[in-house]
């Protein structure tokens, strides 16, 4: 179900994070992808990269922190976190630690990440349940179940 507190501007910086999951298919990776915003303006991006870079914790969040670099504390507390799948307990914690108030994600039916405990921990969550993130996990996990299943850990 689509929340109704869902904005253009989380349309369309969803829409970037969709891109980068088709990159990561695209490259032979997990198709999920992440931008964090600041002040209206993407400042980080990145993709699901466990395959193309053989790491344990290079999921589309990750990436997307790493990529944005070093912020401080005021600013990751502006910040919103996009991501095409519900993030995982891995991802969910590091926007704890780093209090970003609000996750928009693009779909929870093929992964649901400890939604409830982000919010209990203030975190402002926003289901989008947009048809082509589920579609992109969909076709993902019954092309590749192995490496899903190696994703999150089962």
């Amino acid at each position: 179900m689509t929340d109704t507190n869902v904005t253009d501007d989380d349309r369309r910086f969803l829409d970037a994070a969709i891109d980068e999951a088709i990159a990561g298919r695209d490259a032979g990776g997990i198709p999920i992808g992440s931008v964090l915003v600041l002040d209206g303006q993407i400042i980080g991006a990145g993709h699901n990269q466990r395959v193309q870079k053989g790491s344990p914790i290079l999921h589309a969040e990750m990436d997307c922190l790493e990529n944005a670099g070093r912020l401080t504390a005021a600013e990751y507390r502006r910040a919103t976190l996009y991501s095409t799948l519900s993030p995982c307990s891995m991802c969910s914690g590091t926007a704890r630690l780093y209090e970003i108030p609000r996750v928009v994600v693009g779909e929870n039916r093929t992964f649901r990440g400890p939604e409830d405990e982000n919010r209990a921990h203030g975190i402002e969550l926003v289901i989008v349940d947009d048809p082509r993130c589920v579609e992109l996990m969909e076709t993902f996990i019954a092309e590749r179940p192995e490496l899903w299943n190696e994703d999150i850990g089962e």
